[in-house]
């Protein structure tokens, strides 16, 4: 099993690489943007914390996804001084549709009861990562002092 878990990580890499390539931004740009997309708009110092890297690196993340046409500034209402960051809906969806198609295929050979099993791995899977994820930056964190 923990093969084709390696199989299935280098393959989701292997996508957004390809993603990427394709529209000149970074995996890290990546993950921002679907933090963005998730939560909602945020400050380049927000943004800056849930993804490690300084405020300073994060202006060149969102200088690559608006080069991109995948995100944009907007003032902050709240603060005229502040800008939000806020991901640019539908932008991506016409390079996930083969992607959308292909997967809305493969689930529907599942019925449904296997269908909630997988999704109950595939959630497992995400909040063990992301622990692994957060426990190896803070090892490198305690490290660098």
């Amino acid at each position: 099993m923990s093969d084709l878990g390696r199989e299935l990580s280098t393959a989701v890499v292997a996508f957004h690489e390809a993603v990427g390539a394709h529209l000149g931004v970074t995996a890290v740009d990546q993950r921002a943007l679907a933090l963005v997309g998730r939560h909602g708009p945020m400050t380049a110092g927000d943004l800056a914390k849930r993804i490690n890297l300084t405020p300073g690196a994060v202006t060149g993340v969102v200088d690559r996804l608006e080069r991109a046409g995948l995100a944009r500034r907007d003032p902050d209402p709240a603060d005229r001084r502040r800008v939000l960051v806020k991901a640019v809906g539908g932008a991506l969806g016409p390079l996930f549709a083969g992607l959308n198609e292909a997967m809305g295929e493969v689930t529907a050979r599942y019925s449904p009861e296997q269908q909630q099993l997988i999704a109950d791995w595939a959630t497992r899977t995400t909040e063990v990562l992301r622990d692994q994820a957060r426990k190896l930056t803070e090892s490198r964190d305690q490290a660098r002092g």
